[in-house]
């Protein structure tokens, strides 16, 4: 499969995400099940969003990575009547690399600021999107 059929697929498959140049790979690690974060080749560190130069260092030798997914929760929020606390994730590639997604396999009510947790996938319309679970 070429680049080109790659990025294809991606547009046919997330249709309703404004996707371009820089976060590309981002959609494209999706369908492999793959949690992709921008890596600087220069200085080693990680950033989001998606961006084609790092803005530590300026350099323009960057690289979507996969990252393990394995985090704490930094913070969290329930929506009334929710089946699943959103949360942001504090990854262990980076102390200020954050990921954003459901807490899976637990209440609501059991998350807690500081709890471990591990990439998980959900099923949303066909598509793989990130998850967390408890560690």
């Amino acid at each position: 499969m070429t680049a080109e059929a790659a990025s294809e697929e991606v547009f046919d498959r997330f249709t309703t995400e404004w996707i371009d140049r820089d976060n590309v790979e981002f959609y494209r690690g999706l369908l492999r099940s793959e949690l992709l974060v921008n890596r600087c080749g220069d200085c080693t560190k990680w950033f989001q969003p998606p961006w084609p130069t790092c803005p530590n260092c300026w350099s323009s030798n960057v690289t979507p990575t996969a990252v393990s997914g394995k985090g704490v929760v930094h913070t969290f929020t329930v929506a009334p009547r929710a089946e699943h606390a959103l949360a942001v994730v504090s990854l262990a590639e980076q102390d200020d690399l954050r990921a954003t997604g459901l807490v899976v396999g637990v209440a609501p009510a059991d998350v807690d600021i500081g709890m471990a947790v591990e990439l998980d996938w959900l099923d949303r319309r066909g598509n793989p999107v990130p998850a967390f679970k408890p560690a």
